[in-house]
Parts: C-alpha cells; sequence; structure tokens
C-alpha cells in the first residue's frame, strides 16, 4: 500500500467535510508510521507515532484547500511524516550533532578494526580521527548517556541492555550506574502529574489511553505531558554532569498564573543536582550495573 493508493481528493471535485477526509485518509498514517517503525531501534512505541500522525491528519483536513491542485492525500503525508519526526526527535536525547559525530566514531572503529584484525584502543581512534583523547571520551560520553537515558530501554523488562558487557572497564560500569542514579532523581522530581505520565508509560507500559483516563484529561495532553517532562528530565541529568542548561522548550510544570518558567527549571534542576550523593545514586543498580526497579530503587 502507497500513499497514492489511499482515496485522494482531487481539484475540483466536490468538497469533503473535515470528518470525511479524516475518516478517509486514517490508513494513510498507519501506511507512514509502520514505513517509519522500519528505520527505527526496537523501543520507540508505535502507538506514540500514530497519535502524532493522527493528530497531523486532523490539522492537515482543517487546513486543505482543494483549489491549490495538491491531492488531499499527498498533502496530509507530508504533514504525518513531519509530525512523526518531531515525536522522534522531542524523545531523543542525543542531539543531531552527537549522532553524527557517533557514526563518524563508529565507521574510524570499524576501519581500524578491520586493518588491525583487533579492537583499536582509545588513543589510535583519537589520532585517526585527529582529536585529542580527552574529545574523544568527551564524545563517547555524550553518546552513552544518550543510550542510557533512553526511557524507553530503562524499563525493567528490558533491563538486560543495560548489563554491562564482559570487556567493560569497571570506571564504564560506575559512570553507567551513576548515570541511572540520576535519572532516577531526576524522574523522583518531577511535578506529580509528568511523574506519573513518565512512570506509568515508561516503567509500568501503560498506555496513554489508560493514565489519561486515571488523570482525568486527554491523551493529547499525556502527550504533551511526557514531552514537557522528557525537556525536564534533560534538563535535570544535564545539571547533574555540570553542563549547562538549553533554553526553556513548552511548559515546565502545571500552569501557574505569575509562574517564571526560567526560575521553575533552574528551581528543578538544583533540586536534582542535590537530591543524593554518589552513593545514594548507586542504589539504584547493582554492582554489575543492572537496573533495579524504579520505585525500589529511588
Amino acid at each position: 500500500m502507497t500513499a497514492a493508493s489511499v482515496t485522494s481528493v482531487e481539484p475540483g471535485s466536490p468538497s469533503p467535510t473535515t470528518d470525511e477526509l479524516v475518516t478517509t485518509h486514517i490508513p494513510l498514517v498507519g501506511h507512514i508510521v509502520r514505513e517509519t517503525m522500519q528505520r527505527l531501534p526496537t523501543h520507540v512505541v508505535r502507538d506514540d507515532l500514530i497519535s502524532a500522525g493522527m493528530l497531523a491528519l486532523v490539522l492537515a483536513s482543517r487546513g486543505f484547500d482543494p483549489e491549490r491542485g495538491v491531492p488531499f492525500a499527498r498533502f496530509a503525508a507530508i504533514r504525518i511524516r513531519g509530525a512523526i519526526t518531531d515525536e522522534l526527535r522531542s524523545t531523543d536525547w542525543a542531539t543531531r550533532a552527537v549522532r553524527v559525530k557517533s557514526r563518524e566514531v563508529e565507521a574510524v572503529r570499524s576501519t581500524l578494526a578491520a586493518r588491525l584484525y583487533r579492537s583499536p584502543s582509545r588513543e589510535e581512534v583519537a589520532q585517526a580521527m585527529g582529536v585529542s583523547v580527552g574529545e574523544l571520551d568527551a564524545l563517547d560520553g555524550d553518546v552513552a548517556r544518550a543510550s542510557v537515558l533512553s526511557l524507553q530501554s530503562l524499563t525493567v523488562d528490558e533491563s538486560a541492555d543495560l548489563l554491562p558487557s564482559r570487556d567493560e572497564a569497571p570506571e564504564s560500569t560506575l559512570m553507567r550506574r551513576e548515570q541511572l542514579g540520576m535519572l532516577a532523581d531526576a524522574i523522583a522530581e518531577l511535578p506529580e502529574r509528568m511523574r506519573i505520565v513518565i512512570e506509568g508509560h515508561f516503567f509500568e507500559q501503560r498506555k496513554m489511553a489508560d493514565i489519561a483516563q486515571e488523570l482525568g484529561v486527554t491523551e493529547s495532553r499525556i502527550s504533551q505531558l511526557r514531552t514537557e517532562a522528557l525537556h525536564l528530565l534533560r534538563a535535570g541529568v544535564d545539571a547533574c554532569n555540570g553542563t549547562p542548561p538549553e533554553p526553556p522548550v513548552g511548559p515546565l510544570a502545571p500552569p501557574t498564573r505569575g509562574r517564571d518558567r526560567t526560575a521553575v527549571r533552574a528551581a528543578y534542576c538544583s533540586a536534582v543536582s542535590t537530591r543524593s550523593t554518589l552513593a545514594e545514586r548507586l542504589r539504584v543498580t547493582t554492582v554489575r550495573g543492572e537496573l533495579l526497579p524504579l520505585r525500589e530503587g529511588a
């Protein structure tokens, strides 16, 4: 099935209602999501992409003008793909620059491994890239943090993904354990509704509709709370790492008149960074780096 195979609205034909456009083109959302999922890691939640795509379809139906000469299916497909891309970016802990650099590092490591018939050392990789060992370590740290802090990978059932390999150095395991402890602190300091959404959706594997019913709000509001919470979590963990905070994006807490968003974010980051000691953060995991249940470890 392709986007073109979906019943479309051609220029000059009678204008259907918004409901008719949405109902007729619902299969288009499923097609684009299936197409996108083939290129994504397994931890990406399909329902989240469906929700983003459906919202984009509704908005497209409201903004469609058949007099422009563009079939609705083509017009909506562009909107849906854009919404899905935005949804994926909103939940990605690594910046685009980090992802690009990470691929460059992996390419260099693969090339050196093929040439040397062994895993290259840090010094050899750094020399091949023309950077210092310190710069390479900093990049590896950024990539590791982005991987460790992918919330879907932090569920109890999937904690095996976080097990250290046999070749992992003790300091790497310790860094991984500390990062998980920082994340537990950041979740614990979230505003109550955001914390319920994060724990319910990512750790308890609950559906967005169920959480929405519990909190008495719409699914779109739950999606918004999740996005806001992820921005806060990133800021909180960055504060623990000493990284300067990024400008706030969207509301940072339940709406309160007269509340300064920057001050709220600063207070949250301060609370996260001072919540626990290193020893307390390490209690979130076992000595081997295995993630404990969130409520038990927090």
